[in-house]
């Protein structure tokens, strides 16, 4: 799916149904969204329905939006020291891959976990393992690993932790980064004042071609700070300056923008869906 534009949009719900994502959508401008594949607090997941599918596809591709990405819940925790919680974060793996499978969505994005006191190297031996296990040559998903801001035990707060576990992965080809940009900015990447930098020593470390979508969030807290509190943007810490060279910046050109900032109302994505639309009309 060819864009000549910015490829934006929410984080939307899917409980309604992904026709009624696709509107919510549309609705504020957006040619693309993310989604939870089940409850984000929880184990349930929606079933598919082959026939919604069907108009489903057919309808992105009338709107022309895409390409999704599916966010695992936060309580799949692959790196935890607890095996019925590592038993669930591979049920739950296993499951939204096959119900990716169904869907028009390549992309998988989903927190590492945390280590839960048993320290990142065994953490990340725990996630490596998982992946591993269930992922396959023959899968049509790209599971992308987030980039966190370091808050307890979280893996995945430096580049080195992501490209740890990419490394030993054994699908490396179904591999891929989510950069959130709240995350690593609290976790002492300086997007603001060094954004070249940054995205230099991610492709030295990850690679470049790893990245396939990034989250669009300001932060409430300051650089460094190692918590994970997203804020609209232009209303924290990073600043509309830096969005703005963000969305713009040759290396991360055709990639997938997705907005996870708090709104009070779904319709409060559109200012910035717009904002940002515009600040890369002007740069073309």
């Amino acid at each position: 799916m060819a864009h000549t534009d910015l490829i934006i949009g929410p984080h939307t719900s899917i409980a309604k149904g992904y026709l009624a994502a696709l509107k919510d959508a549309c609705a504020v401008g957006a040619s693309t969204f993310q989604f939870f594949t089940r409850n984000p607090r929880g184990g349930a997941a929606r079933a598919l329905d082959p026939d919604e599918i069907a108009v489903f596809k057919k309808e992105l591709d009338a709107h022309r939006i895409g390409p999704l990405l599916a966010h695992a819940p936060y309580t799949m925790n692959m790196a935890s020291k607890t095996e019925t919680t590592r038993e669930f974060a591979a049920a739950t793996f296993a499951d939204d891959l096959a119900r990716m499978a169904q869907l028009p969505c390549a992309l998988y994005n989903f927190h590492p976990g945390s280590h839960t006191g048993q320290g990142a190297a065994a953490g990340i031996d725990e996630i490596v393992d998982i992946l591993n296990a269930e992922m396959t040559p023959f899968q049509t998903t790209t599971v992308l690993l987030e980039t966190m801001s370091g808050k307890g035990t979280e893996i995945g707060r430096s580049f080195e932790e992501l490209a740890a576990i990419i490394d030993r992965v054994k699908v490396p080809d179904r591999m891929g980064v989510c950069l959130d940009t709240c995350h690593v900015y609290s976790a002492g990447y300086d997007i603001v004042n060094d954004l070249d930098g940054v995205l230099a020593h991610f492709d030295d470390v990850v690679g470049l071609d790893r990245l396939k979508a990034v989250h669009l969030n300001d932060s409430k807290t300051p650089f460094g700070s190692h918590k994970d509190r997203h804020e609209k943007l232009g209303a924290g810490s990073i600043g509309w300056d830096a969005f703005a060279r963000l969305v713009r910046h040759p290396a991360l050109k055709g990639l997938p923008f997705f907005l996870e900032t708090p709104q009070s109302h779904y319709s409060g994505y559109r200012s910035e869906i717009m904002r940002l639309r515009q600040v890369f009309a002007e740069a073309e």
